[in-house]
Protein backbone atom coordinates (compact mmCIF):
# COMPACT_ATOMS: atom_id res chain seq x y z
CA UNK A 1 0.00 0.00 0.00
CA UNK A 2 1.39 3.36 -0.73
CA UNK A 3 2.14 6.26 1.82
CA UNK A 4 -0.78 7.88 2.60
CA UNK A 5 -0.93 11.54 2.97
CA UNK A 6 -2.90 14.08 5.76
CA UNK A 7 -4.85 16.79 4.07
CA UNK A 8 -2.47 19.16 6.38
CA UNK A 9 0.25 18.45 4.86
CA UNK A 10 -0.79 19.58 1.46
CA UNK A 11 0.89 22.96 0.74
CA UNK A 12 -1.21 24.41 -1.98
CA UNK A 13 -4.72 26.43 -2.00
CA UNK A 14 -5.52 25.44 -5.83
CA UNK A 15 -6.31 21.75 -6.23
CA UNK A 16 -2.91 20.09 -6.24
CA UNK A 17 -1.28 18.44 -9.43
CA UNK A 18 -0.18 15.54 -7.37
CA UNK A 19 -0.72 14.67 -3.72
CA UNK A 20 1.96 15.45 -1.21
CA UNK A 21 2.99 12.57 1.35
CA UNK A 22 1.96 12.22 4.95
CA UNK A 23 4.70 13.85 7.28
CA UNK A 24 7.33 11.47 8.30
CA UNK A 25 6.35 9.14 4.99
CA UNK A 26 8.50 8.64 2.53
CA UNK A 27 6.51 7.71 -1.26
CA UNK A 28 9.35 5.50 -2.23
CA UNK A 29 9.96 3.11 0.98
CA UNK A 30 7.94 -0.03 1.35
CA UNK A 31 5.44 -0.66 3.78
CA UNK A 32 7.70 -2.24 6.75
CA UNK A 33 10.11 0.85 6.44
CA UNK A 34 6.99 3.15 6.27
CA UNK A 35 5.61 1.80 9.41
CA UNK A 36 9.00 2.22 10.93
CA UNK A 37 9.12 5.64 10.53
CA UNK A 38 5.24 6.01 11.90
CA UNK A 39 6.41 4.84 14.75
CA UNK A 40 9.85 6.87 14.62
CA UNK A 41 7.33 9.58 14.94
CA UNK A 42 4.95 8.62 17.17
CA UNK A 43 7.93 7.67 19.83
CA UNK A 44 9.14 11.83 19.21
CA UNK A 45 6.14 12.96 19.84
CA UNK A 46 5.70 10.86 23.10
CA UNK A 47 9.19 12.27 24.15
CA UNK A 48 8.44 15.92 22.95
CA UNK A 49 5.39 16.09 24.76
CA UNK A 50 7.46 14.62 27.80
CA UNK A 51 9.91 17.23 27.76
CA UNK A 52 6.98 19.81 26.84
CA UNK A 53 6.33 19.02 30.27
CA UNK A 54 9.43 19.02 31.74
CA UNK A 55 10.27 22.53 30.06
CA UNK A 56 6.94 23.62 32.29
CA UNK A 57 8.19 22.96 35.24
CA UNK A 58 10.26 25.00 37.62
CA UNK A 59 11.42 22.75 40.24
CA UNK A 60 12.06 19.43 38.38
CA UNK A 61 12.32 17.50 41.31
CA UNK A 62 8.47 18.19 42.57
CA UNK A 63 7.26 15.68 39.60
CA UNK A 64 8.75 12.41 41.32
CA UNK A 65 6.84 13.33 44.41
CA UNK A 66 2.83 12.97 44.97
CA UNK A 67 2.83 13.98 48.31
CA UNK A 68 -0.72 16.21 48.42
CA UNK A 69 1.62 19.37 49.29
CA UNK A 70 4.33 18.66 46.32
CA UNK A 71 2.75 21.46 44.00
CA UNK A 72 4.26 24.04 46.78
CA UNK A 73 7.77 23.37 45.82
CA UNK A 74 7.42 25.05 43.02
CA UNK A 75 7.76 28.86 43.81
CA UNK A 76 5.54 30.30 41.14
CA UNK A 77 2.55 27.87 42.22
CA UNK A 78 3.17 28.84 45.38
CA UNK A 79 3.00 32.83 45.07
CA UNK A 80 -0.54 32.51 43.14
CA UNK A 81 -1.67 29.92 45.59
CA UNK A 82 -1.01 32.14 48.20
CA UNK A 83 -2.90 34.69 46.33
CA UNK A 84 -5.97 32.55 45.92
CA UNK A 85 -6.43 32.07 49.28
CA UNK A 86 -6.38 35.49 49.95
CA UNK A 87 -8.97 35.90 46.52
CA UNK A 88 -11.39 33.37 47.96
CA UNK A 89 -10.77 34.92 51.85
CA UNK A 90 -12.41 37.96 50.68
CA UNK A 91 -14.91 35.83 48.74
CA UNK A 92 -16.38 34.29 51.73
CA UNK A 93 -15.79 37.41 53.49
CA UNK A 94 -17.81 39.26 50.89
CA UNK A 95 -20.95 36.22 50.96
CA UNK A 96 -21.13 35.84 54.61
CA UNK A 97 -20.85 39.67 55.28
CA UNK A 98 -23.85 39.76 52.46
CA UNK A 99 -26.19 37.13 53.19
CA UNK A 100 -26.01 37.93 57.10
CA UNK A 101 -26.58 41.47 56.15
CA UNK A 102 -29.70 40.23 53.81
CA UNK A 103 -31.28 38.93 56.88
CA UNK A 104 -31.07 41.88 58.44
CA UNK A 105 -32.96 43.92 56.06
CA UNK A 106 -35.71 41.19 55.04
CA UNK A 107 -36.69 37.99 56.70
CA UNK A 108 -38.00 36.57 53.34
CA UNK A 109 -36.47 33.34 52.75
CA UNK A 110 -36.58 33.88 48.70
CA UNK A 111 -34.38 37.27 48.78
CA UNK A 112 -32.13 35.30 51.54
CA UNK A 113 -31.51 32.38 49.27
CA UNK A 114 -31.35 34.98 46.05
CA UNK A 115 -27.89 36.08 47.82
CA UNK A 116 -26.30 32.94 46.48
CA UNK A 117 -28.18 33.39 43.36
CA UNK A 118 -26.64 37.18 42.60
CA UNK A 119 -23.13 35.88 43.75
CA UNK A 120 -23.00 32.97 41.28
CA UNK A 121 -25.08 33.68 38.34
CA UNK A 122 -22.46 36.16 36.67
CA UNK A 123 -20.16 33.46 36.08
CA UNK A 124 -23.13 31.75 34.53
CA UNK A 125 -23.37 34.40 32.33
CA UNK A 126 -20.21 35.58 31.50
CA UNK A 127 -18.13 32.69 31.92
CA UNK A 128 -17.38 31.79 28.24
CA UNK A 129 -16.57 35.60 27.25
CA UNK A 130 -14.15 35.65 30.56
CA UNK A 131 -12.78 32.24 29.25
CA UNK A 132 -12.34 32.98 25.66
CA UNK A 133 -10.45 35.96 26.90
CA UNK A 134 -7.70 34.56 29.13
CA UNK A 135 -7.17 32.11 26.32
CA UNK A 136 -6.59 35.02 24.03
CA UNK A 137 -5.52 37.75 26.47
CA UNK A 138 -1.94 37.65 28.41
CA UNK A 139 -3.28 36.02 31.50
CA UNK A 140 -1.09 37.77 33.93
CA UNK A 141 -2.88 41.08 32.98
CA UNK A 142 -6.16 39.91 32.92
CA UNK A 143 -6.07 37.98 36.46
CA UNK A 144 -4.71 41.52 38.03
CA UNK A 145 -7.38 43.35 36.48
CA UNK A 146 -10.28 41.11 38.23
CA UNK A 147 -8.83 42.03 41.35
CA UNK A 148 -9.25 45.38 40.99
CA UNK A 149 -12.53 45.20 39.95
CA UNK A 150 -13.80 43.25 43.46
CA UNK A 151 -11.45 45.77 45.40
CA UNK A 152 -14.03 48.87 43.58
CA UNK A 153 -16.79 46.61 44.37
CA UNK A 154 -16.03 46.25 47.84
CA UNK A 155 -15.35 50.12 48.21
CA UNK A 156 -18.89 50.98 46.63
CA UNK A 157 -19.91 48.47 48.95
CA UNK A 158 -18.78 49.87 52.10
CA UNK A 159 -19.74 53.49 51.07
CA UNK A 160 -23.16 52.36 50.24
CA UNK A 161 -23.60 50.98 54.33
CA UNK A 162 -22.40 53.82 56.24
CA UNK A 163 -24.38 56.46 53.97
CA UNK A 164 -27.48 54.16 55.40
CA UNK A 165 -28.28 54.15 51.97
CA UNK A 166 -28.58 49.77 51.85
CA UNK A 167 -31.37 48.23 51.07
CA UNK A 168 -32.58 44.59 49.74
CA UNK A 169 -32.30 45.09 45.78
CA UNK A 170 -29.57 47.16 46.12
CA UNK A 171 -27.69 44.56 48.12
CA UNK A 172 -28.54 41.74 45.60
CA UNK A 173 -26.93 44.26 42.63
CA UNK A 174 -23.45 44.80 44.36
CA UNK A 175 -23.21 41.24 45.33
CA UNK A 176 -23.80 40.42 41.21
CA UNK A 177 -21.29 43.07 40.68
CA UNK A 178 -19.25 40.70 43.35
CA UNK A 179 -20.00 38.00 41.26
CA UNK A 180 -18.71 39.20 37.87
CA UNK A 181 -15.50 39.46 39.08
CA UNK A 182 -15.32 36.27 40.60
CA UNK A 183 -16.71 34.93 36.45
CA UNK A 184 -13.63 37.13 35.43
CA UNK A 185 -10.78 35.14 37.62
CA UNK A 186 -11.38 31.78 38.34
CA UNK A 187 -11.02 30.59 34.13
CA UNK A 188 -7.82 32.12 33.55
CA UNK A 189 -6.48 30.80 37.36
CA UNK A 190 -8.11 27.78 36.11
CA UNK A 191 -6.05 27.98 33.28
CA UNK A 192 -2.91 28.71 34.47
CA UNK A 193 -2.51 26.03 36.88
CA UNK A 194 -1.93 23.39 34.34
CA UNK A 195 1.29 25.50 33.09
CA UNK A 196 2.72 25.77 36.56
CA UNK A 197 3.28 21.37 37.28
CA UNK A 198 3.42 18.59 36.11
CA UNK A 199 0.30 16.11 34.80
CA UNK A 200 1.48 14.00 37.67
CA UNK A 201 1.13 16.89 40.17
CA UNK A 202 -2.14 18.47 38.49
CA UNK A 203 -4.61 15.89 40.89
CA UNK A 204 -2.27 17.59 43.91
CA UNK A 205 -2.42 21.05 42.62
CA UNK A 206 -6.61 21.33 41.97
CA UNK A 207 -6.83 19.17 45.87
CA UNK A 208 -4.47 22.69 46.69
CA UNK A 209 -7.28 24.98 45.33
CA UNK A 210 -9.97 23.26 47.21
CA UNK A 211 -7.94 23.52 50.53
CA UNK A 212 -7.48 27.47 49.25
CA UNK A 213 -11.32 27.12 48.87
CA UNK A 214 -11.71 25.86 52.35
CA UNK A 215 -9.23 27.27 54.29
CA UNK A 216 -10.55 30.61 52.75
CA UNK A 217 -14.31 29.11 54.25
CA UNK A 218 -12.91 29.01 57.73
CA UNK A 219 -10.96 31.87 57.79
CA UNK A 220 -13.06 34.10 55.43
CA UNK A 221 -16.87 33.40 57.81
CA UNK A 222 -14.68 33.76 61.15
CA UNK A 223 -13.02 37.24 60.04
CA UNK A 224 -16.21 38.51 58.61
CA UNK A 225 -17.92 37.10 61.94
CA UNK A 226 -16.05 39.03 64.18
CA UNK A 227 -16.05 42.23 62.41
CA UNK A 228 -19.57 42.29 62.22
CA UNK A 229 -19.85 41.55 65.43
CA UNK A 230 -17.38 44.21 66.65
CA UNK A 231 -17.60 47.21 63.85
CA UNK A 232 -19.99 46.22 61.75
CA UNK A 233 -20.51 44.88 58.16
CA UNK A 234 -19.01 47.77 55.98
CA UNK A 235 -15.34 47.26 57.91
CA UNK A 236 -16.14 44.04 56.40
CA UNK A 237 -16.34 44.97 52.93
CA UNK A 238 -13.24 47.42 53.38
CA UNK A 239 -10.66 44.77 54.16
CA UNK A 240 -12.05 42.62 51.36
CA UNK A 241 -11.11 45.78 49.36
CA UNK A 242 -7.51 46.13 51.21
CA UNK A 243 -6.96 42.42 50.09
CA UNK A 244 -8.12 42.49 46.75
CA UNK A 245 -5.57 45.07 45.79
CA UNK A 246 -2.58 43.65 47.72
CA UNK A 247 -3.35 40.05 45.65
CA UNK A 248 -3.41 42.63 42.56
CA UNK A 249 -0.04 43.80 43.64
CA UNK A 250 1.77 40.23 44.09
CA UNK A 251 0.35 38.90 41.12
CA UNK A 252 2.23 41.66 39.21
CA UNK A 253 5.29 40.15 40.81
CA UNK A 254 4.73 36.78 38.34
CA UNK A 255 6.92 37.53 35.30
CA UNK A 256 5.20 35.64 32.55
CA UNK A 257 6.07 36.16 29.39
CA UNK A 258 2.61 35.72 26.97
CA UNK A 259 3.47 34.74 23.12
CA UNK A 260 1.23 36.12 20.63
CA UNK A 261 0.21 33.91 18.03
CA UNK A 262 2.03 35.00 14.45
CA UNK A 263 -2.04 34.90 12.90
CA UNK A 264 -3.01 37.31 15.39
CA UNK A 265 -5.52 37.49 18.55
CA UNK A 266 -8.44 35.57 17.65
CA UNK A 267 -11.90 37.42 17.45
CA UNK A 268 -13.99 36.94 20.64
CA UNK A 269 -17.04 35.57 18.78
CA UNK A 270 -15.38 33.29 17.33
CA UNK A 271 -12.97 32.37 20.30
CA UNK A 272 -16.46 31.84 22.33
CA UNK A 273 -18.16 30.03 19.52
CA UNK A 274 -14.75 27.58 19.35
CA UNK A 275 -14.85 26.78 22.70
CA UNK A 276 -18.75 26.08 22.64
CA UNK A 277 -17.65 23.53 19.84
CA UNK A 278 -15.16 22.25 21.68
CA UNK A 279 -17.14 21.11 24.87
CA UNK A 280 -19.92 19.80 22.51
CA UNK A 281 -17.96 17.65 20.65
CA UNK A 282 -16.22 16.36 23.79
CA UNK A 283 -17.89 13.41 25.11
CA UNK A 284 -15.61 13.55 28.31
CA UNK A 285 -16.43 16.90 28.96
CA UNK A 286 -20.28 16.63 28.25
CA UNK A 287 -19.59 13.61 31.03
CA UNK A 288 -18.32 15.88 33.64
CA UNK A 289 -21.14 18.86 33.09
CA UNK A 290 -23.59 16.83 33.41
CA UNK A 291 -22.15 15.67 37.04
CA UNK A 292 -20.92 18.38 38.14
CA UNK A 293 -24.43 20.56 37.40
CA UNK A 294 -26.57 17.61 39.13
CA UNK A 295 -24.19 17.59 41.69
CA UNK A 296 -24.32 20.97 42.82
CA UNK A 297 -28.04 21.63 41.97
CA UNK A 298 -28.76 20.15 44.85
CA UNK A 299 -25.61 21.00 47.19
CA UNK A 300 -26.33 23.66 46.89
CA UNK A 301 -29.57 23.68 48.87
CA UNK A 302 -27.61 23.61 52.19
CA UNK A 303 -25.31 26.52 51.80
CA UNK A 304 -28.22 28.61 50.35
CA UNK A 305 -30.31 27.89 53.14
CA UNK A 306 -27.93 27.72 55.75
CA UNK A 307 -28.29 31.26 57.01
CA UNK A 308 -32.02 30.32 58.19
CA UNK A 309 -30.88 27.06 59.45
CA UNK A 310 -28.38 28.85 61.45
CA UNK A 311 -30.98 31.64 63.18
CA UNK A 312 -33.35 28.18 63.76
CA UNK A 313 -30.82 26.59 66.10
CA UNK A 314 -30.98 26.61 69.38
CA UNK A 315 -28.75 29.50 70.18
CA UNK A 316 -28.14 30.47 66.94
CA UNK A 317 -27.04 33.59 65.77
CA UNK A 318 -24.46 34.53 63.53
CA UNK A 319 -21.91 32.97 65.19
CA UNK A 320 -23.44 29.92 64.89
CA UNK A 321 -23.67 30.55 61.13
CA UNK A 322 -19.88 31.21 61.16
CA UNK A 323 -19.18 27.74 63.01
CA UNK A 324 -20.76 26.04 60.79
CA UNK A 325 -19.40 27.28 57.46
CA UNK A 326 -15.69 26.81 59.54
CA UNK A 327 -16.95 23.02 60.33
CA UNK A 328 -17.70 22.29 56.12
CA UNK A 329 -14.47 23.92 55.40
CA UNK A 330 -12.46 22.19 57.77
CA UNK A 331 -13.83 19.09 56.64
CA UNK A 332 -12.74 20.09 53.03
CA UNK A 333 -9.57 20.50 53.91
CA UNK A 334 -9.13 17.31 55.78
CA UNK A 335 -10.16 15.39 52.96
CA UNK A 336 -7.98 16.94 50.14
CA UNK A 337 -5.10 14.97 52.67
CA UNK A 338 -6.40 12.14 51.42
CA UNK A 339 -7.72 12.54 48.40
CA UNK A 340 -4.42 10.64 46.45
CA UNK A 341 -5.02 7.50 48.30
CA UNK A 342 -8.48 7.78 47.66
CA UNK A 343 -7.89 8.27 43.95
CA UNK A 344 -5.61 4.77 44.00
CA UNK A 345 -8.23 3.12 45.87
CA UNK A 346 -11.38 3.88 43.65
CA UNK A 347 -12.28 5.39 40.14
CA UNK A 348 -13.29 8.67 39.52
CA UNK A 349 -17.14 7.45 38.87
CA UNK A 350 -17.05 5.50 41.96
CA UNK A 351 -16.07 8.76 44.03
CA UNK A 352 -18.53 10.96 42.65
CA UNK A 353 -21.35 9.00 43.03
CA UNK A 354 -20.25 8.21 46.78
CA UNK A 355 -19.54 11.61 47.36
CA UNK A 356 -23.07 12.83 46.28
CA UNK A 357 -24.66 10.14 48.55
CA UNK A 358 -22.53 11.72 51.61
CA UNK A 359 -22.95 14.74 50.90
CA UNK A 360 -26.69 13.94 50.90
CA UNK A 361 -27.04 12.12 53.88
CA UNK A 362 -25.07 15.10 55.66
CA UNK A 363 -27.95 17.65 54.03
CA UNK A 364 -30.30 15.15 55.51
CA UNK A 365 -28.81 15.12 58.96
CA UNK A 366 -29.08 19.19 58.55
CA UNK A 367 -32.43 19.12 58.18
CA UNK A 368 -33.50 17.70 61.46
CA UNK A 369 -30.33 18.78 63.35
CA UNK A 370 -32.26 20.09 66.34
CA UNK A 371 -28.22 22.13 67.44
CA UNK A 372 -24.85 22.84 67.35
CA UNK A 373 -23.91 19.38 68.52
CA UNK A 374 -25.24 17.55 65.73
CA UNK A 375 -25.06 20.20 62.99
CA UNK A 376 -21.34 20.66 63.49
CA UNK A 377 -20.76 16.93 62.55
CA UNK A 378 -23.10 16.82 59.78
CA UNK A 379 -21.18 19.98 57.87
CA UNK A 380 -18.31 18.43 59.16
CA UNK A 381 -18.70 15.61 56.98
CA UNK A 382 -20.59 17.50 54.05
CA UNK A 383 -17.08 19.44 52.90
CA UNK A 384 -15.39 16.44 52.86
CA UNK A 385 -18.21 15.08 50.50
CA UNK A 386 -18.07 18.41 48.71
CA UNK A 387 -14.28 18.63 47.67
CA UNK A 388 -14.12 14.94 47.02
CA UNK A 389 -16.95 14.93 44.47
CA UNK A 390 -15.96 18.39 43.05
CA UNK A 391 -12.09 17.95 42.93
CA UNK A 392 -12.60 14.05 41.11
CA UNK A 393 -14.88 16.25 38.57
CA UNK A 394 -12.25 19.25 38.35
CA UNK A 395 -9.73 16.80 37.70
CA UNK A 396 -11.70 15.01 34.54
CA UNK A 397 -12.18 18.60 33.12
CA UNK A 398 -8.81 19.31 33.12
CA UNK A 399 -7.24 16.00 31.94
CA UNK A 400 -10.35 16.43 29.01
CA UNK A 401 -8.97 19.89 27.99
CA UNK A 402 -5.93 20.69 25.68
CA UNK A 403 -3.99 23.46 26.36
CA UNK A 404 -5.20 26.11 23.89
CA UNK A 405 -8.78 26.31 24.81
CA UNK A 406 -8.40 25.17 28.40
CA UNK A 407 -9.76 28.57 29.91
CA UNK A 408 -12.73 28.46 27.56
CA UNK A 409 -13.42 24.60 28.64
CA UNK A 410 -12.57 25.20 32.46
CA UNK A 411 -15.01 28.34 32.03
CA UNK A 412 -17.95 26.49 30.74
CA UNK A 413 -16.87 24.26 33.62
CA UNK A 414 -17.67 26.81 36.07
CA UNK A 415 -20.42 27.84 34.43
CA UNK A 416 -22.08 24.64 34.69
CA UNK A 417 -21.35 24.89 38.97
CA UNK A 418 -22.51 28.09 38.93
CA UNK A 419 -25.80 27.98 36.71
CA UNK A 420 -26.33 24.97 38.84
CA UNK A 421 -25.74 26.70 42.18
CA UNK A 422 -27.93 29.62 41.27
CA UNK A 423 -30.79 27.81 39.97
CA UNK A 424 -30.91 25.21 42.61
CA UNK A 425 -30.41 28.33 45.42
CA UNK A 426 -33.75 29.31 43.93
CA UNK A 427 -35.87 26.39 43.43
CA UNK A 428 -34.53 25.32 47.44
CA UNK A 429 -35.48 28.60 48.18
CA UNK A 430 -39.30 28.65 46.54
CA UNK A 431 -39.65 25.32 47.99
CA UNK A 432 -38.33 26.40 51.19
CA UNK A 433 -41.20 29.27 51.15
CA UNK A 434 -43.58 26.55 50.15
CA UNK A 435 -43.28 24.37 52.55
CA UNK A 436 -40.38 25.09 55.51
CA UNK A 437 -36.70 25.00 55.20
CA UNK A 438 -36.11 21.24 56.60
CA UNK A 439 -38.58 19.82 53.89
CA UNK A 440 -36.58 21.63 51.46
CA UNK A 441 -33.02 19.64 52.77
CA UNK A 442 -34.33 17.04 52.61
CA UNK A 443 -36.14 16.81 49.39
CA UNK A 444 -32.91 18.04 48.04
CA UNK A 445 -31.02 15.48 49.62
CA UNK A 446 -33.02 12.32 48.12
CA UNK A 447 -33.40 13.80 44.92
CA UNK A 448 -29.61 14.93 44.46
CA UNK A 449 -28.67 11.01 45.07
CA UNK A 450 -31.09 9.42 42.48
CA UNK A 451 -30.27 12.38 39.33
CA UNK A 452 -26.38 11.26 40.01
CA UNK A 453 -27.54 7.66 39.78
CA UNK A 454 -29.48 8.66 36.73
CA UNK A 455 -26.62 10.68 35.09
CA UNK A 456 -24.36 7.71 35.86
CA UNK A 457 -26.35 5.30 34.19
CA UNK A 458 -27.28 7.16 30.72
CA UNK A 459 -24.23 9.56 30.15
CA UNK A 460 -21.60 6.97 30.67
CA UNK A 461 -18.12 8.00 30.21
CA UNK A 462 -16.79 5.46 28.51
CA UNK A 463 -13.81 6.74 26.12
CA UNK A 464 -10.20 6.06 26.72
CA UNK A 465 -8.57 9.22 27.89
CA UNK A 466 -6.83 11.13 25.10
CA UNK A 467 -3.20 12.56 24.72
CA UNK A 468 -3.93 16.02 23.96
CA UNK A 469 -0.29 17.16 24.57
CA UNK A 470 0.51 19.20 21.47
CA UNK A 471 1.79 18.06 18.30
CA UNK A 472 3.70 19.69 15.18
CA UNK A 473 3.12 16.58 13.01
CA UNK A 474 1.28 18.33 10.23
CA UNK A 475 2.56 20.71 8.54
CA UNK A 476 0.45 24.42 7.80
CA UNK A 477 -0.07 24.96 4.32
CA UNK A 478 1.81 27.70 2.27
CA UNK A 479 -0.28 29.82 -0.07
CA UNK A 480 1.48 32.32 -2.70
CA UNK A 481 -1.47 34.22 -2.64
CA UNK A 482 -3.95 34.05 0.75
CA UNK A 483 -7.06 33.90 -0.14
CA UNK A 484 -9.14 37.18 1.01
CA UNK A 485 -12.41 37.12 3.23
CA UNK A 486 -14.56 34.45 3.10
CA UNK A 487 -14.70 30.58 4.23
CA UNK A 488 -12.09 28.09 3.17
CA UNK A 489 -13.23 24.51 2.50
CA UNK A 490 -11.04 21.57 2.13
CA UNK A 491 -11.83 18.15 0.38
CA UNK A 492 -10.30 14.67 0.94
CA UNK A 493 -10.90 11.70 -1.26
CA UNK A 494 -10.47 8.51 -0.12
CA UNK A 495 -10.81 5.06 -2.08
CA UNK A 496 -12.13 2.57 0.39
CA UNK A 497 -12.92 -1.51 0.38
CA UNK A 498 -16.71 -1.52 0.42
CA UNK A 499 -16.18 -4.51 2.54
CA UNK A 500 -14.31 -2.15 5.37
CA UNK A 501 -16.95 1.27 4.56
CA UNK A 502 -18.69 0.33 7.94
CA UNK A 503 -15.22 0.33 9.75
CA UNK A 504 -14.22 3.72 7.86
CA UNK A 505 -17.66 5.41 8.41
CA UNK A 506 -17.39 4.97 12.45
CA UNK A 507 -13.89 5.78 12.28
CA UNK A 508 -14.82 8.98 10.08
CA UNK A 509 -17.02 10.72 12.83
CA UNK A 510 -14.49 10.67 15.05
CA UNK A 511 -12.78 12.87 12.57
CA UNK A 512 -15.69 15.04 12.62
CA UNK A 513 -15.33 15.02 16.38
CA UNK A 514 -12.09 16.44 16.37
CA UNK A 515 -12.52 18.77 13.58
CA UNK A 516 -14.82 20.33 14.90
CA UNK A 517 -12.84 20.62 17.86
CA UNK A 518 -10.40 22.26 16.23
CA UNK A 519 -12.97 24.96 15.63
CA UNK A 520 -14.05 24.19 11.78
CA UNK A 521 -17.37 25.21 11.07
CA UNK A 522 -18.68 21.82 9.59
CA UNK A 523 -18.50 18.57 8.05
CA UNK A 524 -19.30 16.49 5.88
CA UNK A 525 -18.80 12.83 4.10
CA UNK A 526 -19.98 12.25 0.87
CA UNK A 527 -20.01 9.22 -0.97
CA UNK A 528 -19.98 8.49 -4.58
CA UNK A 529 -22.99 7.11 -6.07
CA UNK A 530 -21.80 5.75 -8.98
CA UNK A 531 -18.16 4.50 -7.35
CA UNK A 532 -18.78 3.00 -4.52
CA UNK A 533 -14.98 2.82 -3.42
CA UNK A 534 -14.76 6.60 -3.18
CA UNK A 535 -15.38 8.85 -0.33
CA UNK A 536 -14.88 12.24 0.51
CA UNK A 537 -14.26 14.47 3.47
CA UNK A 538 -15.37 18.03 3.37
CA UNK A 539 -14.07 20.71 6.32
CA UNK A 540 -15.38 23.92 5.87
CA UNK A 541 -13.38 26.89 7.99
CA UNK A 542 -14.55 30.16 8.82
CA UNK A 543 -11.62 31.81 6.77
CA UNK A 544 -8.05 31.03 6.11
CA UNK A 545 -6.63 32.48 9.03
CA UNK A 546 -9.06 30.40 11.27
CA UNK A 547 -8.07 27.27 8.90
CA UNK A 548 -4.55 28.03 9.87
CA UNK A 549 -5.26 28.09 13.46
CA UNK A 550 -6.36 24.47 13.51
CA UNK A 551 -2.61 23.36 12.69
CA UNK A 552 -1.72 24.81 16.34
CA UNK A 553 -4.30 22.89 18.05
CA UNK A 554 -3.32 19.58 17.03
CA UNK A 555 -2.68 16.85 19.43
CA UNK A 556 -1.25 13.64 19.46
CA UNK A 557 -4.67 12.04 19.46
CA UNK A 558 -5.22 13.66 16.21
CA UNK A 559 -1.86 12.47 14.60
CA UNK A 560 -3.16 9.05 15.86
CA UNK A 561 -6.61 9.40 14.51
CA UNK A 562 -4.86 10.10 11.19
CA UNK A 563 -3.03 7.12 10.85
CA UNK A 564 -6.15 5.36 11.62
CA UNK A 565 -7.99 6.89 9.10
CA UNK A 566 -4.97 7.09 6.29
CA UNK A 567 -5.26 2.96 6.72
CA UNK A 568 -8.20 2.34 5.47
CA UNK A 569 -7.13 4.11 1.88
CA UNK A 570 -6.52 1.02 -0.78
CA UNK A 571 -5.62 3.74 -3.76
CA UNK A 572 -2.87 3.22 -5.97
CA UNK A 573 -2.11 7.02 -5.22
CA UNK A 574 -2.49 9.22 -2.14
CA UNK A 575 -5.93 10.76 -1.09
CA UNK A 576 -5.87 13.97 -2.91
CA UNK A 577 -6.42 17.15 -1.16
CA UNK A 578 -7.88 20.01 -2.27
CA UNK A 579 -8.23 23.72 -0.63
CA UNK A 580 -10.98 25.67 -2.08
CA UNK A 581 -11.87 29.47 -1.19
CA UNK A 582 -15.58 30.15 -1.22
CA UNK A 583 -16.54 33.10 -3.43
CA UNK A 584 -19.25 35.05 -2.65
Amino acid sequence: MPPLPSHESTRSVAPPPSPDPAPGLNPGAPPSQQGTAAAADRAALAQGAEESVAAAQLDPGAAASLSPFAPLSVPVFRMLWLTWVAANTCMWMNDVAAAWLMTTLTTSPVLVALVQTASTLPVFLLGLPSGALADILDRRRYFIATQFWVAAVAVVLSIAIVAGGMSAPLLLALTFANGIGLAMRWPVFAAIVPELVSRAQLPAALALNGVAMNASRIVGPLLAGAIIASAGSAWVFVLNALLSVLSGLVIMRWKRVHTQSPLGRERLTSAMRVGLQFVRQSPRMRAVLWRISIFFLHATALLALLPLLAKGLEGGGAGTFTLLLASMGAGAILAALFLPRLRQAMARDVLVIRGTALQAAATAVMAVAPNVYVAVPAMFVGGMAWITTANSLSVSAQLALPNWVRARGMSIYQMAIMGSTALGAAVWGQVATWSDVHASLGIAAVTGVLAMLLVQRLVADRSMEEDLSPSRAFQAPVAEVPPGAGHVVVTIEYAIDPARAAEFRAVMQESRRSRLRQGALGWQLLHDISQPARYVERIEDESWTEHLRRFDRVTASDVALRDRKLAFHVGDVPPRVTRWSVES
